[in-house]
């Protein structure tokens, strides 16, 4: 696991100096690269019958190859809310599972304007916060819809999976960019 974790960190880094590399060298005066910082709140319903919600904010930086295209880099905190578990008199409280999630991706806008609906694939590493949690792999596709006042709207599952054991909610991500 450790050398997957490894693999996939080093994925994410080499796929951010490329993209950087790659738009800063198809810049021109007339037409300057196009980079932008995104904060955003997620909740969701998880797809774990023993959690009974999600609820996380992320920060994403993302970069814009072309109009139609964009490479973002999140990270944020996410908690899945686990439910209580009652054995005959006997009540157990169940933590909440806490991460960190660090994914690369690519956005592909449907119009070439640069705003629109979108589709959006990212993947990576969630580092769990909790005594013993570990690194899972993380994934999540999502549609969305981006104004182009920044304003973002976009459905997302997100995936976590480590050792055969899987996790993760379908959820809302509202979000605003700013553009550096």
């Amino acid at each position: 696991m450790k050398k997957y974790t490894k693999s996939i960190a080093v994925a994410v880094a080499a796929l951010a100096i490329f993209a950087t590399t790659n738009v800063q060298a198809q810049s021109e005066p007339t037409n300057p690269s196009r980079q932008k910082l995104g904060v955003g709140i997620n909740a969701g319903i998880p797809t774990n019958s023993g959690s009974s919600f999600a609820l996380g904010a992320d920060l994403r930086y993302q970069i814009d190859i072309d109009r139609q295209l964009s490479v973002p880099i999140t990270t944020g905190f996410t908690s899945i809310f686990n439910k209580d578990v009652t054995i005959g008199n006997t009540t157990v409280e169940v933590g909440n599972f806490n991460y960190i999630p660090a994914k690369a991706g690519l956005k592909f806008f449907f119009s070439d304007s640069g705003s629109g609906a979108y589709g959006l694939a990212e993947a990576g590493a969630a580092f769990s916060t909790n005594t013993g949690g570990g690194t899972w792999f993380t994934y999540s596709p999502a549609i969305g819809y981006a104004w182009s006042s920044g304003l973002d709207l976009g459905v997302k599952y997100e995936g976590l999976s480590k050792s055969g054991t899987n996790n993760g909610y379908v959820g809302l991500r509202l979000a605003y960019g700013f553009k550096l």
